[in-house]
């Protein structure tokens, strides 16, 4: 007979390994536009920054601390360095030599007044302003001439009442009920003169 498997009581017994998934950010059923980029851009913004941190740590570790108030137990060698000269560099010594130049007060390019591009400003309603200003003159000129109009009408109808009432006095009679020629006559005579001088 076949020997049976030995029972094992100390939990130790094989288990499948659990594949890592990973972690999530945001809800699985978003819908693909703004809101999935927007996801997946923080998804990849923290791994970005965790494999920072992790490089960080390991190259930190790599590092023996450098902080001066942990003690260090080995003496660190210090180079022993010279006394800087006092001499200047030959090249910059020359140059502090030299004569100076004298200023050059014309050689300079002359700017532009005014830039070519800036001289005009683009009119964009030119068009626009041109036709309101045409009917802004027209409507004026339309009323100076209602109103010359109106002015000539009530001439005309003032002159008419004027006439009206002089020959209705013209016409009354006098003591003895006779018409007054002289006064009538000078009625009808500036009505003719009048209608000759047009």
């Amino acid at each position: 007979m076949a020997s049976k498997r030995p029972i094992k009581d100390d939990g130790a017994e094989f288990k499948p390994k659990k594949q890592r998934t990973g972690f999530k950010i945001g809800p699985d059923n978003l819908p693909d536009g703004i809101h999935k980029r927007k996801v997946i851009k923080i998804k990849k913004d923290l791994i970005h920054k965790a494999k920072l941190k992790k490089s960080y740590a390991k190259l930190k570790a790599r590092e023996p601390p450098t902080d001066p108030s942990l003690p260090t137990t080995e003496p660190s060698p210090q180079p022993q360095l010279e006394p800087a000269s006092t001499e200047l560099h030959p090249e910059r010594q020359a140059m502090l030599d030299a004569p100076e130049p004298a200023p050059l007060l014309f050689q300079s390019k002359p700017r532009p007044q005014s830039r070519p591009w800036k001289e005009k400003k683009p009119a964009y309603f030119e068009k626009a302003q041109a036709e309101a200003e045409q009917k802004k003159a027209e409507a004026e000129a339309r009323r100076l001439e209602f109103e010359r109009r109106n002015q000539e009408k009530k001439e005309k109808i003032e002159e008419r009442e004027r006439f009206r009432k002089a020959m209705a006095k013209a016409r009354t009679g006098g003591k003895n009920g006779q018409r007054k020629l002289g006064k009538e006559s000078q009625v009808l005579l500036e009505r003719v003169q009048r209608m000759v001088g047009k």
